[in-house]
């Protein structure tokens, strides 16, 4: 791991999720630049101190050169060094999973991923919602025509935190997540429209064309945006819409997605994450639960407790781990399937995701004009 010390909350998630099914275990790390605590935080979670390195290029190199030596790297540090970090472990022949988003622009991020396919290597970018237990049931339930033809997709994301640091004397994340020079050109739409675009990707498969954003900003000077309207034109004329906000008082967490076909829809809320409302055309509203027999086999393989018991963020990042590192070692054993088969999101994911936020920038820039993601972002 790269980053994730000094107690940061997304390094623990990737920490947990990596080692909750016993698939991979935690071997090297540079976990901060501060050198006695990136030794006590390596410690305290059972890191052979000769491998707690200085910095990630002297961990790459070291790593690489060893016959015992790390399988992949996870990156959970700023948006501005994601992109040197991977670069770095991909030209050492180390497989990445990468906090989102991949890169700050669209070169960069095609750029990886060319890296990467050249050299046969796997990566990951973590999108965690769409994983939950109950949303591969989503997935399956639209893949089967249980919907029928996709209208229309809405998805929320308000949170409050941002408003909160802003309005607090203590040294928090919002110092770095508002500052151009780590974040890059947008806030709100890399760090949290990002997530409503995957979830909406992944559970229907729908190819986004172009975007129509209207940004706002807090305070009115702010570098950034904090809040985000986007309209969604995706292929087959359907359309989609997202709104997401970190200045929304009250919200903690609100993630919801709601998808309409010609034949139902599903609703699905992270407030209520173990449960999915399904609704079928003419009939009743249904209440599906994670890890009931009644769903799909993958809907019943991502769940780890019973029926009845939540499962929650964590547990959502070991789906994606589990997914990687099950790609990883039928690589290594020889017995890899389709790509397609291992659900977690891969590089392109990364690199679509990196041009649906430079598209919500431009189209910001432009005065609030479609703006295809298939457009120059150079």
């Amino acid at each position: 791991m790269v980053g994730g010390g000094n107690g940061g909350n997304i390094g623990n998630s990737h920490r947990r999720g990596a080692a909750m099914d016993n698939m991979a275990v935690l071997s090297a790390g540079c976990f901060t630049r501060n050198s006695e605590r990136n030794l006590a935080d390596g410690q305290y979670w059972g890191v052979d101190p000769s491998r707690i390195y200085r910095d990630y290029r002297e961990m790459a190199d070291k790593e690489s050169q060893r016959k015992d030596g790390i399988d992949f790297v996870s990156i959970v540090t700023p948006n501005a060094t994601h992109y040197e970090i991977t670069k770095c472990f991909l030209e050492h022949g180390i497989h990445v999973v990468c906090e989102k988003p991949f890169t700050l622009d669209v070169k960069q991020a095609e750029e990886l991923k060319a890296l990467a396919d050249e050299k046969g290597l796997n990566v990951c970018v973590t999108f965690t919602y769409a994983h939950y237990p109950v949303l591969r049931e989503c997935r399956e339930l639209i893949a089967s025509g249980a919907l029928g033809k996709i209208i229309e997709v809405v998805a929320e994301y308000p949170q409050d935190w941002m408003i909160l640091g802003l309005n607090s004397e203590e040294d928090n994340f919002t110092k770095w997540i508002g500052d151009p020079k780590k974040s890059g050109n947008s806030n709100v739409t890399a760090a949290m429209g990002v997530h409503l675009y995957y979830l909406m990707k992944s559970m229907t498969g729908l190819q986004l064309e172009k975007v129509l954003a209207d940004f706002s900003y807090y305070p009115e000077n702010a570098p950034l945006e904090t809040s985000a309207r986007i309209m969604m034109g995706f292929s087959d004329n359907i359309h989609g819409f997202c709104w997401a906000s970190n200045t929304a008082i009250g919200h903690d967490c609100t993630v919801t997605l709601k998808i309409y076909g010609e034949k139902g829809s599903i609703e699905w809320s992270h407030e209520d994450m173990s449960h999915l409302k399904v609704a079928k055309l003419g009939g009743p509203v249904q209440l599906y639960a994670a890890n009931r027999a009644y769903l799909s086999e993958p809907a019943r393989h991502a769940s780890r407790i019973p029926a009845g018991h939540p499962e929650g963020f964590y547990e959502a990042f070991a789906n994606i781990y589990h997914e990687f590192c099950r790609h990883l070692l039928d690589k290594k054993n020889g017995a890899m399937q389709s790509p397609a088969q291992y659900f977690y999101p891969k590089a392109q994911d990364g690199v679509d995701a990196v041009r649906f936020v430079q598209a919500c920038v431009k189209s910001q820039a432009n005065g609030n004009t479609w703006v295809r993601l298939d457009a120059d972002f150079s």
